[in-house]
């Protein structure tokens, strides 16, 4: 036991002196080149690894119950009256335009926690150059990640989900005079772009906060 205890503590203290020092990134806290570079990756990575999960549950979730929606009123479309069948139509496409964002530009950070845990555990970096490099590209992803999650819940996302939704109800009212059909169209979009906003993830933006400080708390 004595043994194993010593190889221990000299392992210890072999890491111990073999921190790396990288510089902060832009806007960062300077005391944050003061934590150990390796300590620093494996803080990110472990923030992209929590996040990704929630925000690809979040991002299919989404895709599949508009999806859904979208493809039970098409269904449902030519066994309504005749007259009634255009707003069927219109919240079918609607759905389809409003399911496009999940399908074909899901949340960065999914893909982004992919690469970098498997670069950290499949090649790992052996010297300081190599931690450095591959900390300023994880560093380039926790901000890329962070702007995404902004910008999809920013006020600007909010106004273009009025705004959208206030163009199916001027196109039936407009084109079909089904301004009640439109209404409903219009309102239930809201609701659902809202809901939308408001239940995706955003610990991605206090994460690149906390990171900027050198808050690097478990």
């Amino acid at each position: 036991m004595s043994c194993i205890a010593a190889v221990v503590v000299a392992a210890s203290a072999s890491l111990a002196h073999a921190e790396v020092r990288c510089p902060p990134p832009a806007g960062a806290e300077p005391q944050l080149g003061e934590i150990d570079g390796r300590a620093r990756l494996v803080w990110i990575d472990q923030r992209l690894t929590r996040e990704a999960p929630r925000m690809h549950f979040w991002n299919w979730g989404w895709a599949i119950g508009i999806g859904g929606a979208g493809v039970g009123t098409l269904i449902a479309a030519p066994f309504a009256n005749p007259e009634d069948r255009i707003d069927y139509y219109t919240g079918a496409v609607a759905a389809a335009i409003g399911v496009a964002p999940f399908i074909f530009s899901p949340p960065r950070v999914v893909g982004d926690a992919r690469e970098l845990h498997g670069k950290l555990t499949g090649a790992p970096p052996r010297t300081d150059t190599e931690v450095c490099q591959l900390l300023v590209e994880s560093e380039g992803k926790l901000v890329g990640d962070a702007r995404n999650a902004h910008a999809t819940t920013a006020w600007w996302a909010h106004v273009g989900n009025v705004v959208f939704n206030a163009g199916i109800v001027l196109f039936e009212g407009l084109a079909y005079q089904r301004w009640t059909g439109g209404l409903i169209n219009g309102v239930s979009g809201v609701v659902v772009g809202e809901a939308v906003i408001l239940s995706q993830p955003t610990r991605n933006i206090d994460d690149l906060a906390a990171y900027n400080r050198g808050d690097l708390r478990p």
